[in-house]
């Protein structure tokens, strides 16, 4: 997302001192995260967003480029869609459909500027051209493209997709449906053209020979350093991330019965067994997130549908396949449920984001033209975009006069985060605003003009109770955004139910201090 935002703002310089340049304007090199990633994904956004940023105006650049992104991955999960109705009937097509919209994490997760989210589109792809072929010459040829893709990914996104390369491989082998040789040359070609694409951009962007993924694996792979980041047991992909990210309690159950029925084995061991292999293989992986396994979904959410439809297509046959199909109507609306709830409580974690919303609406009448403002780690982890810093797009790193904006001052961010350097009266001096989550760390006199409130569970009140995380009078009447907006939802509510209300829980997360 910020590298998207620095080539829109900054564009690519190509001569003078390029290296003092980037190093001057581009995020990454004062944030470069434990490994670096590759730019391409943000080259193409920013390259293709540019025209729509110009007719809509930068204060919406943040919203094209991730429109962009959720475009991208919905187009590729439309070919699977029309791939699977192609190869197993328009009802296996229906109920992957219905299965996957009223899942949460891989939809949520559509839009979000994550290399993962990157080589989704390109393994969504890779898996709907390996479905069953009516031409044997196309079958070959969507084989190829599969692994091409496959490779691409792995290559310039997340190094990880050469273990699903592997196991999808090693099935195609086993299962008769290609061969080492037709694999070669097409392994090498994609390989080379991943290389050719991701190494000069990357070291054009990072300043230095690389390529990302490599560096990204030894860092976690070789080295483990990915521990560093919390440790889960090997068990986890399957008891915990696979349930949350498939959602419908009855998908491991349609799996079987599509592995099970002669009809649909075939079909669906092809479906299951490669991906479910590099699930239990990254499992021996120490750091897990359910995200790296995203890639699975598509695949085992098809398997899913063709035990769905195996029931659902005999419900006129039988009293059990009838009731069995009205189960699975109630399962599906029952994820959808818990999606659309899910996705409520989301929406309410990002009081980073909802910070610099209404520091922006506080200071609005502020009278000088600059304002200055300290953000702490909380805050930049939780929605502070560098788009939401300058919806204006000024080229604030530049030593430019920048333009006098009638209606808003313009905020320039510091997000440092060094302990010594935040315990200096003087470093503090600077500031107009500060959002933080701790305020005793703010040295100086300072106001509390905001109080932002983040998601922290469910409460259940009964009448006459009081939310624990409740704020006295006075800082009551300072809480702003959503969590002002849940209280009036859960005030009007208990007005309703006799002071009953069951629902999200808000506590202080982050404040607006203003300069006395």
């Amino acid at each position: 997302m910020q590298a998207a935002h620095d080539i829109l703002v900054y564009g690519t310089p190509t001569s003078g001192d390029v290296g003092a340049r980037l190093a001057h304007t581009y995020d990454h090199f004062t944030f470069p995260g434990a490994v670096p990633r590759t730019f391409l994904g943000a080259v193409l956004l920013a390259g293709l967003g540019q025209p729509l940023v110009a007719v809509v105006g930068f204060q919406h650049a943040q919203l094209v480029v991730r429109g962009l992104l959720g475009a991208m991955n919905a187009a590729a999960l439309l070919v699977m869609r029309n791939s699977l109705r192609k190869a197993f009937g328009k009802g296996v097509a229906n109920w992957w459909v219905v299965m996957l919209v009223c899942q949460f994490h891989v939809n949520y997760y559509l839009s979000r500027t994550l290399p993962n989210m990157y080589a989704f589109g390109l393994t969504t792809l890779a898996s709907a051209f390996l479905l069953p072929q009516l031409d044997p010459r196309r079958s070959i040829l969507r084989q190829k493209q599969a692994i091409a893709l496959f490779i691409l990914a792995g290559v310039i996104f997340r190094s990880e997709i050469a273990l699903l390369l592997t196991t999808t491989a090693l099935y195609l082998l086993i299962s008769r449906r290609t061969t080492v040789l037709a694999l070669i040359p097409v392994s090498l070609i994609s390989v080379l053209v991943a290389l050719a694409i991701s190494v000069p951009i990357d070291s054009y962007f990072w300043q230095r020979p690389l390529w990302p993924e490599l560096a990204g694996f030894y860092y976690n792979a070789i080295l483990g350093s990915s521990s560093n980041w919390g440790v889960s047991p090997w068990h986890y992909y399957f008891t915990s991330a696979l349930p949350r990210l498939l959602l419908n309690p009855l998908a491991p159950l349609l799996i079987l019965v599509a592995l099970f029925q002669p009809g649909t084995s075939r079909a669906a061991r092809a479906l299951v067994i490669p991906n479910l292999l590099y699930v239990a293989i990254y499992s021996l992986q120490p750091h897990k997130e359910a995200r790296f396994i995203f890639y699975v979904v598509p695949s085992l959410t098809a398997a899913a549908a063709l035990g769905a439809n195996f029931i659902s297509s005999r419900a006129s046959k039988s009293l059990v396949y009838s009731a069995g199909s009205l189960v699975i109507v109630f399962s599906v609306l029952g994820s959808f449920a818990a999606s659309a709830g899910m996705l409520l409580f989301s929406s309410l974690n990002y009081p980073g984001g909802d910070a610099l919303t209404q520091l922006q609406v506080l200071a609005r009448d502020d009278p000088s033209p600059v304002v200055d403002v300290h953000a702490d780690v909380l805050t930049c982890m939780t929605g502070l975009t560098l788009f939401g810093q300058n919806p204006g797009g000024h080229p604030v790193a530049l030593d430019l006069p920048l333009p006098q904006n009638p209606d808003a001052p313009i905020f320039l961010f510091d997000k440092t985060e060094s302990g010594y350097q935040l315990g200096y009266p003087r470093f503090w001096g600077r500031f107009d605003y500060v959002l933080a989550e701790d305020t005793s760390k703010v040295l100086g006199q300072w106001e509390v003009i905001g109080i932002v409130l983040g998601f922290d569970g469910i409460e259940v009140l009964k009448p006459g109770s009081h939310p624990a995380s409740e704020l006295r009078d006075k800082e009551a009447n300072r809480v702003v955004g959503v969590g002002a907006q849940v209280a009036a939802v859960r005030d009007l509510v208990r007005g309703y139910t006799g002071g009953w209300w069951a629902g999200p829980r808000m506590s202080p997360r982050i404040r607006i201090l203003r300069r006395n």
